[in-house]
């Protein structure tokens, strides 16, 4: 009765705290961890940041056509460059950085290939344009500038074509696009999207040469 009532003096979160003995003992988590736990939320949000195209890919209806989108601006950085090997290294990079961020977003959204994930549409979007690439590598000594890209109309119905046809074939998904879905982690995400970009090659190899 007396530990008691000398508890109830102290206050109720004081009283709370106390075991039988009267020793305080501490409910939250240590101090060193907080920082670790902090540092933890700030890298999923990073991750999560890349993996959705910086918040493209949280728009509600078709963030896959709008990964695609932001996919044409890494085409033109890897253009800008003008060499092709850039441009092969940098569709290789964009391919390891799709399988890694891929798995790390299913993970910390808890999903299988969730929708919100655009990343491996937008680096896909560069290798759907490597035959006109290595073509025009072998006829010019580089690549064109992006100014000169988009300098025509028919420069722009390229463009265009190349855009449509991988959203075609990433949604229609032709043997072995959708079997490679079943691919462990990001691997399942991203392969399907390079294998459509693989058809892209395919199908337009002909206008191109």
């Amino acid at each position: 009765m007396r530990s008691g009532a000398a508890a109830a003096n102290l206050g109720k979160p004081v009283a709370n705290a106390l075991t039988h003995s009267n020793q305080t003992h501490e409910f939250q988590d240590p101090p060193a961890l907080r920082p670790h736990v902090a540092l933890l939320h700030m890298k999923n949000k990073l991750i999560l940041c890349l993996a959705q195209g910086f918040g493209v890919g949280r728009i509600p209806v078709a963030p896959g056509t709008f990964g695609s989108l932001v996919g044409l601006l890494w085409f033109v950085l890897l253009l800008a460059a003008g060499s092709f090997w850039i441009y092969l290294a940098g569709c290789a990079a964009g391919f390891f950085l799709s399988v890694w961020l891929c798995g790390a977003g299913e993970k910390i959204l808890r999903q299988r290939d969730p929708g919100s994930i655009v990343i491996d549409e937008i680096t896909a979007i560069p290798v759907c344009g490597l035959a006109w690439a290595f073509r025009e590598w072998q006829r010019h000594g580089q690549l064109p500038s992006p100014a000169d890209l988009f300098s025509t109309s028919r420069d722009w119905l390229f463009v265009a074509v190349l855009f449509v046809a991988f959203r075609l074939f990433d949604i229609w998904k032709p043997w072995p696009v959708r079997q490679s879905q079943s691919l462990p982690g990001g691997w399942g995400v991203t392969v399907d999207d390079f294998l459509a970009a693989a058809y892209v090659n395919l199908a337009l190899l002909p206008f191109w040469w």
